[in-house]
């Protein structure tokens, strides 16, 4: 019976625990980016995908942990809790990898742009526009 009971009492337990710590990790992130105005704060997406892998790794060898210690309830929420840190993490690691890829393609495409242009000024044809547009000064 206390057996049961123990097995419950962490397969609730821990698994709120993770929530709050999670929910806490949010709040302080979402402080910063309130201190910085919602600037991009450095080092924000590193911060989330380390606490996102230790807590599925944490989670993962935690169910290992209660596989043998015989708690059965207890290590099918662990193995849930990390299964969901897991997708969290993938998620946020392809959107960052998505943001990086369009960024060098914005940045490709310019430099050729750029480059293009330069290359027209050099033949004199002169019709060409500039890829960027300066305002002039007023004196």
């Amino acid at each position: 019976m206390s057996k049961w009971v123990l097995d419950l009492g962490l397969a609730v337990l821990l698994p709120g625990i993770e929530a709050a710590a999670l929910v806490a990790f949010w709040f302080v992130e979402g402080l910063k980016k309130w201190a910085a105005k919602g600037r991009p704060v450095p080092g924000e997406t590193r911060r989330l995908l380390l606490a996102l892998s230790g807590g599925s790794t944490s989670s993962a060898l935690i169910s290992y942990g209660f596989t043998w210690a015989d708690l059965p309830v207890a290590c099918a929420s662990q193995a849930v809790v990390a299964a969901l840190l897991t997708l969290l993490l993938t998620l946020a690691a392809g959107a960052e990898c998505g943001r990086r890829i369009s960024r060098y393609r914005l940045r490709r495409r310019l430099r050729r742009e750029r480059l293009r242009w330069h290359k027209s000024q050099r033949e004199g044809s002169g019709h060409a526009t500039a890829p960027v547009r300066r305002c002039r000064r007023r004196w």
